[in-house]
């Protein structure tokens, strides 16, 4: 088959970021006076999740050497739910390899599952909690703010969502995904609110280069009202592809550190994880690889259409199961169709199209990366004239290996 070229896109997002990460999260201890709550020696449980927060080594780092300015005892637990294979090992593994260990924020590491049992909200949502956090005489959490994966609400992903889902392990974040999250997640918050000793919370937005666009510390009573606030931001911020109507949208890699749903179903289409208006409307979706850093777990590979034997081969499936059977959302991890190998599955695609070389597709890294991308020449015409749309006019081939893999078109 003769393949069509394609044309680099670059976009400009807006990029601002704090020039001194590190400096930044100091000031904002300057501004906390938790002087009625702590005394010296008391011990610290700094909850971290395992999404890909491009500054969260330095983030960490400055948490726990700001509290240890105060005279406290920091310690790390992991605050994400069911990943990691739903184990502490598995778990302690994932913060390792995002930076996080006791030499590189110079705080013990402690990974259990254990949990313990807070009450009810009013949806019924039962509230389990990580017992080695309730060990500690206070807890800290840090977490980025941003659209969530699978629901719309004033409240999505950030500090409410990391105390109900993350902190509450295996046990706690699959409860909580039996109920609605949009409704359950503030008040389950709150209930942690009241029943732990939560001395404060990190949040954190990021422009679409993944750089860290602002910090804010704040009180646990004010966890909704700055999650509500930075959410705003946080979709002003969202980068998405300037073009809602294709016939292909080819991925390069999927993943955990990319997405928690593996693919950002806000980029790609909220209707193939939850159903709903086809907007985008990106008809046949090719995934080929899986990022390392996911560790075989292939949640969202369900929402692409055509794959490939080596994305498949990759695949663990325990850790994958189990992340779909803690949120619920089983359709998110059903195996698409696979092909032999990249070429045969672009092959595939292109042949759902009466005329290959005249095809709407566009070729992206992954989701969380949109500064540029790759377009046939049918799409060329409605980017051209968009202020923020650099369009490069000289056509790139499709490259194959002769194992069938394609090539990068970065450089």
């Amino acid at each position: 088959m003769h393949l069509p070229p394609l044309y680099r896109i670059h976009q400009r997002f807006d990029v601002t970021s704090l020039d001194n990460v590190a400096q930044s999260v100091r000031d904002e201890f300057a501004k906390l006076d938790p002087t009625d709550k702590i005394r010296p020696g008391q011990t610290v449980a700094v909850g971290v999740g395992s999404r890909g927060t491009h500054d969260l080594k330095i983030l960490v780092a400055t948490v726990v050497e700001c509290l240890r300015a105060m005279q406290l005892e920091p310690y790390i637990i992991p605050a994400m739910g069911s990943h990691g294979g739903a184990t502490g090992e598995g778990q302690a593994q994932m913060l390792a390899e995002l930076g996080i260990d006791e030499e590189s924020v110079k705080a013990p590491i402690v990974s259990t599952m254990g949990t313990v049992a807070l009450g009810c909200v009013e949806s019924g949502a039962e509230v389990f909690f990580a017992k080695d956090a309730l060990a500690a005489d206070h807890i800290v959490v840090i977490n980025r703010v941003k659209p969530h994966t699978a629901f719309r609400a004033e409240v999505e992903s950030g500090l409410c969502k990391i105390l109900a889902v993350g902190c509450g392990r295996q046990k706690g974040a699959s409860n909580m995904h039996k109920y609605d999250l949009a409704k359950t997640i503030v008040p389950a918050a709150k209930l942690i609110i009241e029943k732990a000793s939560v001395l404060c919370g990190l949040a954190v937005t990021e422009n679409a280069s993944g750089g860290t666009h602002s910090v804010k510390l704040v009180r646990p009573k004010e966890f909704p009202e700055i999650d509500r606030e930075f959410l705003k931001t946080a979709w002003k911020l969202l980068p998405k592809l300037p073009v809602d109507d294709l016939d292909v949208l080819l991925v390069d890699e999927m993943g955990k550190n990319v997405s928690g749903a593996g693919m950002d179903p806000n980029v790609i289409g909220f209707w193939r994880r939850e159903g709903g208006e086809r907007k985008p409307d990106y008809r046949i979706l090719v995934v080929l690889d899986l990022t390392a850093q996911s560790h075989g777990n292939a949640t969202g590979i369900g929402m692409a259409d055509l794959t490939t034997r080596r994305m498949v081969d990759q695949i663990d499936f325990h850790a994958t199961y189990m992340n779909a059977f803690t949120s619920g959302v089983l359709r998110s991890v059903r195996i698409p169709i696979t092909l032999e190998n990249d070429k045969a599955a672009l092959e595939t695609a292109l042949n759902r199209s009466p005329d290959p070389l005249g095809i709407r597709l566009v070729r992206i890294v992954n989701t969380g990366s949109l500064e540029t991308f790759w377009a046939t020449e049918a799409v060329l015409p409605e980017l051209q004239d968009q202020e923020n749309i650099t369009v490069d006019e000289t056509p790139l081939e499709l490259i194959f290996s002769d194992e069938g893999r394609l090539l990068s078109m970065e450089n």
